[in-house]
């Protein structure tokens, strides 16, 4: 199982597994929020808040929704909203502890220019 939450532990997060990679993306609000995301099937992710909201923010065409905490302001994760299509969340494994995550390899994606994989 993995399990992550925000600095505070309001916000937790936990998947069935571990994901096989991970990815850096250099987008503008990625290489802000300095996340890296580990991708799953919204169905398979657990979210849990202990009593105060997380905060949404999506901008351009709004096709995501980065979500923080309202009381440490931790990114925690991103969901696809309907106008994307998509079920997929992405949980920032920063909010996982370092021995859990640093075996998993970390793949980099130039979300700024390309929207390609750089290490392929």
């Amino acid at each position: 199982m993995f399990q992550a939450e925000c600095h505070c532990g309001n916000v937790t997060m936990s998947a069935i597994e571990l994901p096989l990679s991970v990815t850096s993306c250099n987008c503008s609000i990625c290489h802000r929020l300095g996340a890296i995301w580990a991708y799953y099937d919204l169905e398979d992710v657990e979210i849990q808040t202990q009593g105060s909201p997380v905060i949404i923010y999506s901008w351009g065409e709004k096709s995501i929704e980065y979500h923080h905490c309202s009381k440490c302001g931790c990114s925690t994760y991103y969901t696809a909203t309907e106008s994307k299509g998509s079920d997929m969340v992405a949980i920032n494994i920063r909010m996982a502890p370092a021995a859990v995550t640093n075996s998993i390899p970390v793949r980099y994606f130039d979300g700024a220019v390309t929207w390609q994989y750089i290490d392929e």
